[in-house]
C-alpha cells in the first residue's frame, strides 16, 4: 500500500497507508513516530485512530504470505491502491474477493470481456476499466508462472538481505532496489499494475521487508529478521 495526498497519485515517501497522524481521543501524542493508543500499544500514526486500519495492521500487515492465491490478491489490491488510499481498499475487498471468487487465478483467468463489463457496473467494488483488467491478466500470468516455480517464489526471490529500522515514517523509502526489479521482472512476465513503489508496498505487506517502525508494538512481527535487520 502507497501513501497518498488525498484523492491524489501516490506520494514519494512513506510507503504505508494515509491516515491522520493526529493522535484520537485517548491516544497519547506522537512520540518518535509513533502514537500510543488507549490500549497501551505504540502505532505508526496511520494506524492509531481508524478502527479499520488499526485491525489490519495489528493483524495482517507484514505477517509472512507464501501461498500462490494470497500472494496474487495483494499484487491485484496493490494496483486497486493505486491513486487511492489504503482504507478505501479494505472497505471494499469484501466485494473484491467476492466478485473475483476469492482471487482464484484459475477462476478469474476464465473471465471475458462479458465480465470485465459486469464488474465495471457494480458500485460495490473500485470500478477502474484498467485495474480490473490487470486483474483478469494477472491471473493469467500466475497460471504462466506455474511451469517456474509460481508466483509466490519469484516474488520471495527478490527479498532483500536486511530491512530498514526507521524511526520516523520519513525514513521508509517508497522504493527499493528489490523492489524495482521486481517490478521489471513481473512486467517482464505479463503482469500489470506493479511498478516499483506498488511493489515495494507488496513487500511491505507480505513479511518481505519489515518496515515497522522502531517503536512500534509490532516490529518483528513477521519473524523473518533479526535485531540487526539481517534475515534469520
Amino acid at each position: 500500500m502507497t501513501q497518498t495526498s488525498g484523492a491524489g497519485s501516490a506520494a514519494a515517501a512513506p510507503t504505508a497507508p494515509v491516515a491522520s497522524s493526529t493522535p484520537g481521543a485517548g491516544a497519547a501524542p506522537v512520540s518518535d513516530g509513533v502514537v500510543v493508543g488507549p490500549d497501551g500499544l505504540a502505532r505508526p500514526g496511520w494506524a492509531a485512530t481508524d478502527p479499520l486500519l488499526r485491525t489490519y495492521y495489528d493483524t495482517e500487515w507484514g505477517l509472512p504470505i507464501r501461498d500462490e492465491q494470497g500472494v496474487y490478491e495483494r499484487v491485484c489490491l496493490e494496483g486497486f491502491q493505486a491513486g487511492l488510499s489504503w482504507a478505501t481498499v479494505l472497505r471494499k475487498r469484501p466485494a473484491l474477493r467476492e466478485v473475483f471468487r476469492g482471487f482464484d487465478p484459475d477462476e478469474v483467468a476464465r473471465f471475458d470481456d462479458d465480465d470485465a463489463a459486469r464488474l465495471l457496473a457494480d458500485p460495490r467494488i473500485i470500478r477502474n476499466r484498467a485495474k480490473i483488467r490487470a486483474t483478469i491478466t494477472n491471473a493469467r500470468a500466475t497460471i504462466a508462472l506455474r511451469a517456474e516455480g509460481g508466483l509466490a517464489a519469484l516474488v520471495w526471490s527478490f527479498q532483500p538481505a536486511t530491512t530498514p529500522a526507521p524511526r520516523t515514517p520519513a525514513e521508509i523509502a517508497a522504493t527499493s532496489e528489490e523492489s524495482v526489479a521486481l517490478s521489471r521482472e513481473l512486467r517482464r512476465r505479463g503482469f500489470a499494475f506493479v511498478g516499483p513503489t506498488t511493489m515495494f508496498a507488496l513487500m511491505e505487506a507480505i513479511g518481505m521487508v519489515d518496515t515497522h517502525l522502531v517503536g512500534s508494538h509490532r516490529r518483528g512481527s513477521s519473524g523473518l529478521w533479526a535485531a540487526d535487520g539481517t534475515r534469520r
